[in-house]
Order: C-alpha cells, then structure tokens, then sequence
C-alpha cells in the first residue's frame, strides 16, 4: 500500500501514472467509490466520496483527476443493465473513461445493434482504461434520429479499450500524467445492451437522484480545494516567512462547506422530495465563484515565492500547473459578458 509521499514520488515530473500507482488504485478498490457494492464496488455515500477525492487532489493533482473522472465514470454502472454491469464489474481492475461531447454517431441496425463512427477529445485516463464511455447522435440510413420535439436523440455507449484508437495528444502545461488524451472509434458494432442514458437508473439508491450538474460540480471543487491545499503545503516550504494561516483556514472552511451542501443533498434526497432548480443554481454560483477565488489566491501567492519556484522540476511548480490546468475546465468558466479586462 503506498502513501501520499511515496505517491508523490512516483508522480513528480512524470508523464504518465505509473504501473505501481495503478496497482495501488486497483488493490485499493479506488476507481469503485461510486460503484454499488452489489456489483463489487465500494458503495460511497456522497459525501464520503467527496472526502475521498479530496484526499487525492491533495496528494497529486493528475493521480486525483484520474480518480475522479474514472470514478466518475464508473458511475454509470448504475445506467446499464445489472445484467452488463455484473459482467463488467466483477473484474476488480475495470475502468471507464471517455468524454463527455457528442462527437461521432452511432449507426442503428436492425438487430438492436448500432455503428459507431466518430472521435472524442480529452478522455482522462485513456492509457488505463479498460472500456471507453462516450456520447454519439443516433442515426438510421445516415440521417440523425430526432425525438418528439424534434432534438436529435443522444445516447451513450460502452466500448472496449482494444475497438478504440487512442490518441497520445496531451500537450497542456499541468495534468501531464493525467493521460488525457483523443479516441476514435472507427466502425465498431456494438449491441443495445452496452448503450445507456445518464438520467435512467437500474439501482436504487439516494445516489441516482442527486442532479447530475450537482455531482460534477461537487466532485470538481473538492478537487480545486485539495489542489489549493497541496499548493500551500509546497509553497511553506519555499517561503516559510509568509504567513498561509488565512488561506489554509479558509481552503478548509470551503471543503467543510462543500460537505455540509453533500449532507444537505442526501437529506433532502431521503425525504423524497428534489433538488430543484434554484438550488443547483446557487450551488453552481457559489462554485464558480470560489474557483475564482482560489485561483486569484493561488496566482498572488505564487507571485511572491521567488525564482525557486519557477523551476519546472519543482513540486510547487507541479502542482501550480496542475491547478490551472484543471481549472480551465468548462464547468465553472464565467460566461464572456462577465469578463472585465479594464484596470
């Protein structure tokens, strides 16, 4: 079993997880945080997984992303049939990962089989997964197939590693071992049974209602706050003199916060009623404005560190890249009318 130091040891500088941290994650059972225990996963509740993820960002930040998204990911082995997902999941070392754009089409047949045709960007963990997810417009005789209301249809489908072509294109400044690369999927027939649709379940647990906008929200920001909190324990180190006090204290008050709102979540859930729309929209502003936050902090901090830490083999610098590469992601990007260059 390997902790944090040694993790961070393998992972310093490196371009890719490696085999003894991939050991470590599947011996630990730590992609199945998500997965019901009925089919071999953990069975977290919400806010025992955010715990989880944050203790991972902390560490590292690519060894936290990896987790986080395949986790993620094996999430939906409660949107496919318990048939398929007992198959997939009793293999202890099973991880999915893919992409969440549309972006190829999937064929329909007519024996309940669909074609899939198409290329995905930013797949976290390509290198280790063992099925790819992805999202494709279903299409009949090459043409989309449109629902009631005249949108076209969106379903999401299970393929594994070996029918996929991966992409090695990572080139961002941070998350270099996250493995984040493109797929394509060229002609692979694949039967109904491994398509599914994030909104329909095949368990029962208080973790399928919880708004899907909400668990993405959550899972990111834990990781931003476990990054943040990595970030000053390397930046003592280098300048010891300034004072992190502030900083650490608040970084810890937002996690708490962030489990207080998954608490609230599940309670609510319990009760059977919803989490309604004004709910998951405060809880995306508040979101967006604290990456806001922890990234002017992050950024002013570094600034005041010194040369040391401008060497690209250094851990501050390391998990300052990583900070900012995953804080580009597109869930808490303000919209452009919000943007203010002036000064």
């Amino acid at each position: 079993m390997l902790n944090t130091k040694d993790i961070r040891k393998e992972l310093q500088g490196a371009s890719v997880i490696s085999d003894k941290v991939i050991q470590h994650i599947h011996e630990e059972g730590l992609l199945k945080i998500w997965v019901p225990k009925k089919y071999g996963g953990l069975g977290y509740r919400f806010e025992e997984g955010l715990k989880a993820l944050f203790g991972w960002a902390e560490t590292d930040g690519s060894f936290g992303w990896m987790l986080t998204l395949c986790a993620g990911a094996n999430y939906f082995s409660r949107n496919i049939k318990p048939e398929v997902a007992q198959l997939l999941f009793t293999n202890s070392n099973t991880c999915f990962g893919g992409s969440g754009m549309v972006g190829g089409t999937a064929e329909k047949q007519n024996d309940n089989t669909y074609i899939i045709n198409g290329l995905w960007n930013f797949a976290t963990g390509a290198p280790h997964l063992t099925h790819f997810t992805l999202n494709a417009r279903i299409t009949e005789k090459g043409k989309p197939v449109l629902d009631h209301e005249g949108s076209e249809i969106i379903h999401s489908f299970i393929i594994p590693r070996e029918q996929a072509e991966i992409i090695p294109n990572w080139k961002s400044m941070g998350m270099k071992a996250s493995g984040t690369y493109s797929f394509t999927i060229e002609n692979v027939v694949v039967s109904e049974d491994y398509s599914f649709v994030y909104d329909h379940f095949f368990t029962d647990d208080i973790l399928d209602s919880i708004p899907f906008r909400v668990f993405a929200d959550l899972t990111l920001l834990v990781n931003y706050l476990g990054m943040s909190a990595h970030f000053i324990e390397e930046a003592r180190l280098i300048r010891p003199q300034i004072n992190f006090k502030n900083f650490a204290e608040s970084v810890e008050r937002h996690f708490e916060k962030v489990l207080s709102m998954a608490r609230n979540i599940e309670n609510i859930l319990a009760d059977n009623k919803e989490i309604s729309a004004d709910q998951q929209n405060e809880i995306h502003t508040y979101g967006t404005a604290l990456t806001s936050q922890l990234s002017h902090q992050i950024l002013t901090v570094y600034t005041q560190l010194g040369i040391r830490a401008t060497a690209i083999d250094s851990a501050v610098y390391q998990v300052f890249c990583d900070y900012f590469t995953a804080a580009m992601h597109s869930n808490f990007r303000p919209s452009d009318d919000d943007l203010d260059f002036s000064f």
